[in-house]
């Protein structure tokens, strides 16, 4: 399986983790291996997840659906509402355009309502901006903002940050007006990790050019994940001739579909997600960057 390119001193191959070891590294393993643990190792149920669609309009619809399929993934396997920060540019639920009010899907089937009266919304329409987003990864909030819009992480946290919208290279849009540049994601890291807000971050992007994103990054701990190199597009996976637009994009639909094998008991590994990404199903190239991760990656 190819890959993007690698960071210098990279191995060739991807070392095999463990369930174990991935929750300790994503939060996307959260409690599937919380069951198996010993007492000591079950401390590591420190998970957090940061969300984010970036972008308005209706025919940007796959990007929140996109985010509230692995909102939907993150709560199945463990993390509570309260360890989620949801950020929601737009409301397609309620856009007059939608054939199914107050419903969005990922697939055309219309089986699986992603939008039900379980979804807590943190931060939804024009709240989604660059510097509200900034606030909550480096804690730098305004007296009056709640506890429920605050990532409320310590120095042992395990947080997932997943972005999803339209972007370039080494930047990603919010709300078409404004961007997210590299540099702003990386100094807003290194805050996190000089303020000890967390022990290891997995850092996952779905849009264009995604790994031009990473490329300030210096902070340890880091482990990211892109859906396109630079100079690459990312592409929607199908359309829903009801809805009438895209309702998925093809990185985040395989990886649902890989997390969707997987329950709270699963024995899976990082080095599995990585390999099952395909360049010709994606229509481009996953990149991952793992040279910020301090630990052997294959310590159990």
């Amino acid at each position: 399986m190819a890959f993007g390119r690698r960071s210098p001193g990279s191995s060739r191959h991807p070392p095999a983790l463990t369930i174990v070891t991935a929750l300790l590294l994503a939060s996307l393993y959260f409690a599937a291996a919380a069951a198996a643990l010993s007492p000591t190792d079950a401390m590591h149920n420190n998970n957090w997840a940061v969300l984010v669609c970036t972008s308005r309009f209706w025919f940007n619809y796959r990007h929140m659906a996109n985010t509230l399929s692995l909102y939907r993934t993150v709560k199945r396997l463990g993390i509570p509402d309260e360890r989620i920060i949801l950020m929601l540019a737009d409301d397609m639920a309620c856009n007059p355009r939608n054939s199914y009010p107050a419903q969005v899907f990922n697939n055309e089937n219309h089986q699986l309502n992603l939008y039900g009266d379980n979804v807590e919304v943190d931060y939804r329409g024009y709240e989604v901006t660059v510097e509200n987003f900034l606030r909550v990864l480096t804690g730098r909030h305004e007296s009056a903002v709640p506890r429920s819009k605050r990532l409320l992480s310590d120095e042992g946290s395990h947080i997932l940050l997943y972005m999803t919208g339209h972007g370039g290279d080494e930047f990603l849009k919010f709300q078409d007006s404004e961007e997210l540049q590299s540099h702003d994601l990386a100094d807003a890291v290194k805050q996190m990790k000089e303020k000890h807000r967390f022990k290891e971050l997995l850092i996952m992007v779905d849009t264009c050019q995604a790994a031009t994103l990473f490329s300030q990054l210096q902070s340890p701990g880091v482990l990211a994940i892109g859906s396109s190199m630079k100079g690459e597009n990312s592409y929607s996976h199908h359309l829903d001739s009801d809805v009438g637009v895209s309702v998925v994009d093809r990185f985040t639909y395989y990886t649902l579909a890989f997390f969707e094998k997987l329950n709270m008991y699963s024995n899976a590994s990082l080095n599995s997600l990585f390999t099952s990404y395909n360049p010709s199903m994606l229509l481009s190239t996953a990149y991952y960057r793992m040279d910020l991760y301090e630990r052997p990656l294959n310590e159990s």
